[in-house]
């Protein structure tokens, strides 16, 4: 067994008991390692470069579902609406309407999911609680007839601090409930919390998520240059 195959192995093997499915997160990777992830049995894989994903989407098996994790730009969307699985980091209105249009063009409707802000660190994209009410609140959504919200994701702080990783992770599955039972909207269905990654997965399965989006303790260390 390659130390690919091992490392999904041990992960899948960590989500026994738990609703939660791994993301393999590629990027960076190469083809051949896609592939041996694939051959293991891993059917989700992670990009957030859109270029590289279209790339490894025309090569690789086409039963693989792509999911498009990293922050999207609205000028890219129309490269990957014709197949992407999910798109995790929506994180504003206007990607949201773009990505409609775009799947309106493909005759799909895209699954998406949207990003919350719960890390202390200003740089991280996504909603914070206010904005997202307002917007399921305004109608607007329901408007959007190519898209399904079906759950939401956020990124917890890089930080060796495991309680507030585990705050962060705690408070965006109380917002995950309390969304869940408030609004009832026709294209607005919370089935899916994707939280976690290598560093601090087992944190986030301890919260309830139903995604993990984990690379590095899969294929190593990335490789940037």
């Amino acid at each position: 067994m390659s130390d690919i195959a091992a490392n999904i192995n041990k992960i899948k093997t960590e989500l026994t008991g738990t609703n939660a499915r791994l993301i393999a997160v590629s990027k960076t990777k190469p083809i051949s390692a896609v592939q041996e992830a694939y051959d293991s049995d891993q059917r989700d894989f992670g990009e957030n470069k859109v270029q590289e994903m279209t790339e490894k989407y025309e090569s690789l098996p086409k039963d693989i579902r792509w999911h498009m994790i990293g922050h999207l730009q609205r000028n890219k969307v129309k490269y990957i609406a014709p197949y992407v699985h999910l798109i995790h980091a929506v994180d504003s209105v206007r990607l949201l309407k773009e990505i409609n249009k775009e799947a309106a063009k493909n005759d799909r409707i895209i699954s998406c999911l949207l990003q919350i802000h719960i890390a202390e660190e200003s740089t991280k994209f996504g909603f914070d609680k206010n904005d997202l009410q307002y917007f399921l609140e305004n109608g607007e959504l329901e408007n959007l007839t190519h898209i399904k919200v079906c759950g939401l994701m956020g990124m917890a702080t890089l930080t060796p601090d495991t309680a507030q990783i585990s705050k962060e992770f705690e408070g965006l599955k109380l917002l995950f409930d309390e969304f869940s039972s408030k609004f009832h909207i026709s294209n607005f269905e919370l089935t899916e919390l994707s939280m976690g990654m290598s560093g601090d997965y087992r944190h986030a399965l301890d919260h309830g998520s139903t995604m993990i989006r984990v690379g590095s303790s899969i294929f190593g260390e990335r490789n940037y240059g």
